[in-house]
């Protein structure tokens, strides 16, 4: 296993926690982190993160009056007693 070195500025509070918990369980508090961290996610790949795009589209192609937009949207919900 690869490892690398990591520094982190933590409250007291916490580093007094970790050190507490590493201590039950026997083990660095270093160890205590990598497990906690292998209870995380998995990262994710810069290209995954551009699923988001277009999750909104309109389908529209030409540009777009967002005055007129806004405007409608307002008088439909005022309509609507919203």
């Amino acid at each position: 296993m690869a490892t690398m070195g990591l520094e982190l500025d933590l409250p007291d509070a916490t580093v007094d926690r970790l050190r507490a918990e590493a201590s039950r369980r026997g083990m660095s508090v270093d160890d205590l982190v990598a497990e906690l961290a292998d209870g995380l996610p998995a990262a994710v790949e810069p290209s995954h993160r551009l699923g988001l795009v277009g999750i909104g589209a309109s389908g529209r192609t030409g540009p777009t009056d967002v005055k007129a937009e806004r405007d409608e949207l307002a008088a439909r919900k005022l309509a609507n007693g919203a």
